[in-house]
């Protein structure tokens, strides 16, 4: 059964949103509750639906769906200001606060929908930067209150991290998730902690990429070319901690270790998790437990599935060469 679906705040995450659900098939609002006249709230109503018609149109041109069904996902998006928010809260099932990253915004957006929001409704957080612990104080019920952030464009990035707080219903983040993959997201749970998971990853790549041309280690498009050619397929194919595993946690034991003191520089040296578990040899695949339990594993079998998925990647990327492309040359 669809769910009815509610995006406070009509910016680019609420009409991400929006897209995400309509395309899977659920009736959704674009709501905005900032004051504003009649021609304002029109033209804002606008802008949104052709952005979205813009992105659902480049989708279609892609092949990924046929474009004869774009004008049914349209007609399942609605808009909602201010004056007529209050009736449309009080009939959604899921509502996804989309709001600015500022704590005052955040206050007035709870404060104006909660009292309208049914008592069994969803209310999740889609932000980037608060965390759950915090904003479930802005809530009239916490317990239907939880984070869920999606990363941009969020109709196409499959992740969305769920951050629920200790008050949250263990049944509204069972609820959350599987609302999600219904309509093909992969959400993920992280505890209340600042930069969720992606964020946090991100940021010290980010700075360790452009701290590398500060240094003139790099240029900005050799780092690229290898992160697009190395770094992403690689991470693409296999998680983080998987990698770990797979390669033997010795590897990054002995790398961090070297790194920290050639660089002269703490950031680099492990933490005390993999210190430990080198001294309790948990090396990872190939002595059967690491982070993950390998020990009813084929490790044949999963290397061979491992180098299935990142062929099938390269594949896609056309980064697989042909065989004899040097003899070819010669001839």
């Amino acid at each position: 059964m669809a769910a009815r679906i509610g995006a406070l705040g009509a910016g680019r995450m609420g009409r991400g949103i929006a897209h995400a659900f309509a395309y899977a098939g659920h009736e959704v609002w674009l709501i905005d509750i900032k004051p504003r006249d009649g021609a304002d709230a029109e033209r804002l109503h606008l802008d949104a639906m052709r952005e979205i018609e813009g992105s659902l149109s480049t989708l279609a041109e892609l092949g990924v769906f046929d474009a004869q069904d774009m004008p049914a996902m349209l007609a399942r998006i609605h808009f909602a200001g201010r004056d007529a928010a209050p009736a449309v809260l009080k009939t959604v099932d899921v509502l996804f606060e989309g709001v600015p990253e500022v704590i005052e915004a955040k206050r007035e957006a709870f404060a104006f929908a909660c009292p309208h929001l049914r008592d069994d409704a969803l209310l999740a957080s889609t932000t980037s930067t608060m965390l759950s612990t915090d904003l479930a104080t802005l809530v009239a019920r916490p317990g239907q209150f939880l984070n869920a952030h999606w990363l941009n464009p969020a109709y196409l990035i499959p992740l969305v991290e769920v951050s629920p707080h200790a008050g949250t219903d263990p049944g509204v983040v069972t609820s959350l998730c599987s609302l999600l993959e219904a309509i093909g997201k992969k959400p993920v749970i992280c505890q209340a902690a600042p930069g969720f998971i992606v964020p946090r990853l991100q940021a010290m790549v980010m700075n360790e990429a452009a701290r590398m041309v500060e240094q003139g280690v790099a240029t900005p498009e050799d780092i690229d070319r290898a992160v697009r050619y190395g770094f992403g397929p690689r991470f693409a194919s296999m998680g983080v901690m998987e990698f770990v595993d797979v390669g033997g946690l010795d590897i990054l034991y002995y790398a961090s270790h070297y790194l920290a003191q050639a660089l002269d520089d703490p950031r680099y040296g492990p933490p005390a998790i993999v210190d430990r578990y080198m001294a309790e040899g948990r090396a990872g695949l190939r002595s059967g437990k690491g982070f993950f339990d390998w020990s009813q594993v084929d490790a044949a079998a999963h290397r061979r599935g491992l180098m299935q998925r990142q062929l099938a990647l390269l594949r896609q990327l056309d980064l697989v060469p042909a065989p004899g492309i040097a003899a070819l040359s010669d001839e």
